[in-house]
């Protein structure tokens, strides 16, 4: 398989969420936003009855990981490779720091992530008024090989 989604830490009430928002981190810009919604909808169904057949908390906390293809702008999962790690709830204090640390990275990695996205949209718009200049000198004094 090619690609891999990994949740990190997560409380097992919020995996859903997780699943769907490190997917979409994942293909920015590969898969259309439709089929990360979809695929995401059909891998936390198969979470959710592993959670079952585990008898996960909603209260503990789990790590989630599955590897998966793009074929022709699908999603396909390998439900094989799917890994969930639960940490029950009564080992929750041992994890709490680790999770502290967790969501303190990713809410910086988010904020870079949106640094570059928004950096990115100013050379995108530099590099439009560059081709508008270009175009205007063309027109002006004729093309010159």
């Amino acid at each position: 398989m090619g690609e891999r989604l990994f949740t990190g830490f997560v409380g097992a009430a919020g995996y859903a969420r997780k699943v769907r928002k490190a997917l979409f981190a994942a293909l920015k810009g590969k898969v259309d936003a439709k089929e990360v919604v979809r695929a995401s909808a059909e891998l936390n169904q198969k979470i959710f009855e592993k959670f079952q057949e585990m008898e996960v908390d909603k209260r503990d906390v789990v790590t989630i990981e599955a590897n998966f293809e793009i074929k022709d702008g699908k999603i396909e999962w390998d439900y094989d490779s799917l890994k969930i790690e639960v940490f029950k709830r009564e080992e929750e204090k041992n994890l709490s720091k680790a999770m502290e640390e967790t969501e303190k990275i990713e809410k910086e990695l988010e904020k870079v992530i949106e640094e570059l996205h928004h950096s990115l949209e100013e050379v995108e718009h530099a590099m439009n008024k560059l081709k508008e200049v270009a175009t205007r000198m063309k027109q002006e004094f004729g093309k010159h090989d």
